[in-house]
């Protein structure tokens, strides 16, 4: 349980929207609320995902912070709260750098990986083990975070059967997967039914971590405009993590913006 947790705590803190930059997930005041459950349990957890605009340094930049946490009686069981940052370059939708906390009823953790383009590294920092600390260098292209990859499948109008290579980061390692896309289907979520496509994201050649495991992660993407994560899984074999998109609010702006042009 404690393993499943903590994935779904990293697999949820990116998600994304149709009407920003491709690699930006976020629009500025837009937020996201997902109930978990975990095997028998209902109400095991609440993940709230939120992103805001601000200026560093004359610099444009968008920060989405995730926080994770256990409720109910899965808390009474399991303790653990996480929190998450990424901060995008608010011009070309980069991913700057992530930071990530969590303390459970055993263990705490808090780490840091900042991108440097320029030198083409990553500068990863564990404050709780530094002898963790290390520095790689940057893969090719535009390495990003699981969810943010699935999310820019978006735009590549994927079908049943489709299959594209991904670089996503995990902690201080980067995985070389493949995005697999399912089938439609049709998800339930306390906001209604959704008309969905199913992402797979594999690890075919020597896989590692999760997917060495036997791990398995899916994702249901909207089929509308927004394009929303409307569910993700993350199952072990020793039990499966659900999370369902609950409560949704649109960037700053586009409700003002719907209600100054109401559909005929």
């Amino acid at each position: 349980m404690k393993y499943v947790f903590a994935l779904i705590f990293f697999f949820a803190t990116l998600v994304g929207h149709a009407d920003v930059p491709a690699s930006v997930p976020l629009a500025p005041g837009e937020s996201l609320k997902f109930k978990v459950r975990w095997g028998i349990f209902g109400s095991a957890g609440e993940i709230l995902v939120k992103a805001r605009s601000e200026d560093f340094q004359g610099l444009p930049q968008v920060r989405i912070t995730t926080r994770t946490s256990t409720r109910g009686l899965i808390r009474s069981l399991y303790l653990f709260d996480g929190d998450g940052e990424s901060v995008f370059d608010g011009r070309d939708g980069r991913l700057l750098a992530i930071s990530a906390s969590s303390s459970s009823s055993k263990k705490s953790t808090k780490t840091m990986a900042v991108f440097d383009y320029s030198n083409k590294t990553v500068n990863y920092h564990d404050y709780v083990q530094p002898e963790r600390n290390q520095q790689t260098p940057l893969p090719s292209g535009n390495p990003m975070d699981l969810i943010t990859c699935l999310i820019e499948t978006r735009r590549w109008d994927l079908k049943p059967g489709d299959r594209i290579p991904a670089t996503v980061v995990f902690d201080r390692d980067f995985y070389e997967l493949e995005i697999v896309a399912g089938n439609y289907e049709t998800v339930h979520t306390p906001m209604g039914d959704f008309n969905t496509i199913m992402l797979v994201p594999t690890m075919d050649k020597a896989p590692r971590g999760l997917f060495k495991r036997g791990g398995r992660v899916r994702v249901w993407i909207s089929q509308d405009d927004k394009h929303l994560p409307v569910k993700f899984e993350v199952a072990m074999k020793f039990g499966t993590g659900t999370a369902v998109l609950a409560e949704y609010h649109p960037p700053t702006g586009a409700q003002e913006i719907a209600n100054a042009n109401p559909s005929p």
